[in-house]
């Protein structure tokens, strides 16, 4: 059985009331309550202070590109489907220089659970506007303000049919946990949507502002209804809904890939002469 001690990884170099902490904590405390020992699996992550986490944690780690972090966790999970696979990103690199394979991972419906670190802004290189920062918004390279319209990770979601779309706060590490057993114990991609104050470069988004704001969303609304969810997803700004704002269990990608329905590709055997074969096709 593993505890919080087989977890602990290096010491956290993030700002001291980072929102980045209690999902650090939450997501070792969940690990350990699912009964998951560190050897048993992967986080990947990319760039980003969000990307940190697996150092700050003890596990299998894959620190890949910036927002090429769901190419690497496919194709991980396509060599060994049977281990978890788990990504902690952040705004900027997922739903920025990640998007598009943000996208194709939801439609492929890949297991691969996602905890997005969204924190409204670029951190790591100093308060640059993120796809979430709220339009308006007075940042170091936006001095009129952001241009651009606020990114909605969750409308995006549901008008992708993703089979788990999930928001939490990370100032509610109860709902936080709760989200996070939800999307690990989720058959498909898992999308949850961390709120996560940054007490350094974003001062419009803070703990307060959120608990001001955000409420768990009640037995009354039904994930599985797409228009209803899709106009939960819709919400933001004086109340902000957090829960499972949509779920669609459907075929994952593996489960359609019969080379891999008996055993997992890392377990099969590796034949030269049927790859010597294939090139001389080519000679």
């Amino acid at each position: 059985m593993s505890t919080l001690e087989d977890y602990r990884g290096q010491v956290p170099a993030w700002c001291p009331g980072c929102g980045n902490f209690p999902i650090l904590k939450t997501f070792k405390e969940t690990m350990v309550e699912l009964g998951l020992e560190p050897h048993q699996i992967i986080v990947v992550s990319g760039i980003g202070q969000a990307a940190k986490l697996p150092h700050y944690t003890k596990c299998n780690t894959f620190n890949g590109l910036h927002g090429r972090t769901l190419p690497v966790a496919t194709a991980i999970r396509l060599a060994n489907n049977t281990l978890p696979v788990i990504v902690t990103t952040g705004d900027g690199d997922c739903y920025g220089e990640g998007g598009a394979h943000l996208m194709a991972a939801m439609r492929k419906n890949v297991n691969i659970k996602l905890f997005v670190h969204d924190n409204q802004i670029y951190a790591l290189t100093k308060g640059q506007p993120s796809p979430t920062t709220s339009e308006g918004t007075i940042a170091k390279n936006a001095p009129l303000g952001v241009l651009s319209e606020q990114f909605n990770p969750m409308a995006f979601a549901v008008a992708l049919d993703c089979s788990f779309a999930a928001r939490s706060f990370a100032g509610d590490a109860v709902h936080l946990k709760e989200m996070m057993k939800q999307a690990m114990n989720h058959k498909g991609f898992a999308l949850v949507d961390i709120l996560q104050p940054c007490v350094t470069f974003n001062r419009v988004n803070t703990y307060e502002w959120y608990r001001q704001r955000v409420y768990q969303v009640g037995p009354d609304h039904d994930p599985g209804d797409r228009a209803a969810a899709f106009a939960k997803a819709l919400e933001w700004g004086d109340k902000i809904p957090i829960g499972v704002i949509y779920r669609n269990p459907r075929r994952t990608y593996e489960e359609q890939i019969p080379m891999i329905a008996e055993k997992p590709l890392v377990h099969q055997g590796f034949d030269p002469a049927r790859i010597q074969a294939t090139l001389k096709e080519f000679y």
